[in-house]
């Protein structure tokens, strides 16, 4: 509580006040809510208070993430909330070597936190004894579960006791998915504080029909020269992208930018968010990869270069902003064919998006001819699929003429109607 109190916390999120108790109680949990409404600490603090104090060598409980920049930002929340405590807490990842890795757990682990792959990669080094282990959480668990992770965490459950408390948070949760939860959890207890995959009310989204890449760099500059877009993330589909729209804001003079992806160092990528966080950098450019559980305060606006592919992965983009019951503004841009999408992000969040006019002195630039055929046949492909019967500008043409068939002969040319030469 003293450590709460030192954050700034002053009443529990509504996941907070449902999940605590039901954690306490020792139940398994599927836990749904809105990003940025406090999951981690929903999970953190009665994890802590069952743990209590260090105790031998092996760790009692393992946090699971999709990615080192959420194992790392779940560690914060934990050594945060158990500064008063001591508990020893052990953080995992790629992208380093091991070494420092194993020496912290060399020294004792009551809380282990990190990505499916390192555990795995650790435990058959021998560095970690997973029968310790009484609580199993999950977080992000929708992109633990579809996105590929199965396999390593099926083996994860192979190695710890079966005997557990398990715990399962996140923002989005198909139904596919909750089957298998099934696989592992024992009667759950599930918590939906809001339906999954809505949008927190706290942010006001916006989206701009954009035609082409350099109108939305022309509309991006257009806002960022605007003062209140205090402190923005851009989020865009791939890392090229990601270093293109870096080099040209760089010279435009908007202050400090920094990029995220996945060819980034490990280093690199903390940095820039450190830097982020402390208000030094005003915008931050990343892929999706930053898109699930990076918490940074008074995020003024989140701006969507490009549509992600994966719809839900919109709901975690724009919940970068909106947290902590704070205002926020999330802005799409969106070509023709990004467009084709809107209608099915609208019915994933039920609702619809505020649609605005392109701002006037926004130059809009004539869309070149490699990326507007691009669009059609993209849009050409997306509706063969829909309808096979559809015939776009890019459907496959029939040959003027056809070779002669079994039996056919040739007429004309050098070898006369018989098509034989004459001795």
């Amino acid at each position: 509580m003293n450590a709460i109190g030192d954050l700034g916390f002053s009443k529990p999120t509504e996941i907070q006040q449902k999940a605590i108790p039901v954690a306490l109680a020792g139940h398994d949990l599927l836990g749904i809510a809105q990003t940025g409404t406090g999951k981690t600490l929903a999970f953190a603090t009665p994890l802590i208070m069952k743990v209590k104090y260090a105790q031998g060598d092996s760790p009692r409980a393992l946090i699971l993430a999709p990615t080192r920049e959420l194992v790392i930002q779940i560690s914060a929340h934990f050594t945060s909330l158990a500064k008063y405590t001591d508990l020893r807490i052990v953080t995992l990842y790629g992208g380093l070597g091991p070494k420092q890795q194993l020496e912290s757990l060399e020294q004792g682990c009551d809380i282990l936190i990190s990505t499916p792959g390192r555990f795995l990669d650790l435990y058959k080094k021998g560095a970690i004894y997973p029968r310790s282990i009484k609580t199993l959480i999950l977080d992000e668990a929708d992109k633990m579960m579809d996105m590929g992770f199965m396999p390593q965490i099926r083996n994860i459950l192979e190695l710890i006791p079966t005997k557990r408390q398990n715990m399962l948070f996140s923002a989005t949760m198909h139904d596919k998915v909750v089957k298998l939860t099934e696989e592992f959890l024992e009667y759950p207890e599930r918590i939906e504080v809001a339906p999954q995959a809505t949008v927190a009310e706290t942010i006001d989204q916006v989206l701009y029909e954009v035609p082409n890449f350099r109108t939305k760099l022309n509309l991006l500059s257009h806002f960022l020269s605007d003062s209140t877009f205090e402190r923005v993330i851009v989020f865009v589909k791939t890392k090229t992208v990601a270093d293109n729209i870096a080099h040209f804001l760089s010279r435009k003079s908007f202050g400090l930018i920094r990029v995220i992806h996945a060819n980034k160092g490990q280093n690199s990528r903390i940095n820039a968010m450190d830097e982020f966080k402390e208000g030094h950098v005003r915008v931050l450019v990343s892929t999706d990869v930053t898109a699930r559980g990076m918490d940074v305060s008074m995020v003024s606006h989140v701006v969507n270069f490009d549509l992600p592919i994966i719809y839900e992965d919109y709901v975690h983009r724009i919940g970068r902003t909106g947290r902590a019951e704070q205002e926020g503004v999330a802005i799409t841009f969106a070509n023709e064919l990004e467009m084709h999408h809107v209608p099915k992000i609208e019915a994933l969040i039920k609702e619809e998006i505020l649609k605005q006019p392109i701002p006037e002195g926004v130059a809009i630039e004539k869309t070149p001819f490699a990326e507007q055929q691009e669009i059609n046949r993209t849009l050409d492909n997306i509706r063969r699929k829909a309808d096979p019967d559809f015939k776009g500008a890019f459907h496959e043409k029939k040959k003027s003429f056809d070779k002669p068939g079994k039996g056919q002969k040739r007429s004309g040319g050098r070898r006369g109607q018989s098509g034989r030469r004459k001795k």
